[in-house]
């Protein structure tokens, strides 16, 4: 039988995956006792009603974009102090809020590439890969030979100092 939480408990839960605490799902799983799928499907249900809920340790730079997202959209009617208020209970700061923003913004903007051309920026990698290792195997294959003919040199150096050719006969 699966074990009800309350809603205090999930809201204590969201606190803590939530900036500026960001403790980690299986941090909380390990300290509560509650399942890490659990957190995992809580987690996915406030993201989805656009709640800024990471769950991650990790610096606010090295976010999911999901979550940048969201802190973005949270504050985007925000100006002046609540803007520094949401700012400092996430431990953000408003300039990463506005390069998020900026992101976005040139995200789907008109210098973006179109499906077309990413296609072609993908069939161009494709054949500068195919390029690229055949200009390795041609490079291989001359190392050989040079270092064939390096080791039959060597020899014949060799060859002339143990048995060096009379000239005067």
């Amino acid at each position: 039988m699966k074990p009800i939480y309350d809603q205090a408990v999930r809201a204590e839960i969201r606190k803590r995956m939530s900036p500026p605490n960001r403790e980690s799902v299986a941090e909380i799983a390990r300290s509560t006792g509650i399942t890490t799928q659990t957190l995992y499907n809580w987690r996915g249900q406030w993201q989805k009603q656009g709640q800024l809920v990471p769950a991650t340790s990790k610096a606010p730079e090295q976010w999911a974009a999901a979550d940048k997202l969201a802190a973005v959209i949270q504050s985007a009617a925000l100006s002046g102090p609540e803007l520094g208020v949401f700012c400092r209970e996430r431990g953000l700061y408003p300039k990463q809020l506005a390069r998020w923003r900026q992101a976005a913004e040139d995200a789907n903007g008109p210098s973006a590439p179109s499906m077309a051309d990413q296609r072609e920026l993908q069939r161009r990698n494709q054949e500068l890969i195919r390029q690229n290792r055949k200009l390795e195997r041609e490079l291989q294959k001359k190392e050989k030979a040079l270092a064939e003919a390096a080791a039959l040199l060597m020899l014949s150096n060799k060859l002339d100092q143990l048995w060096p050719l009379d000239e005067e006969h």
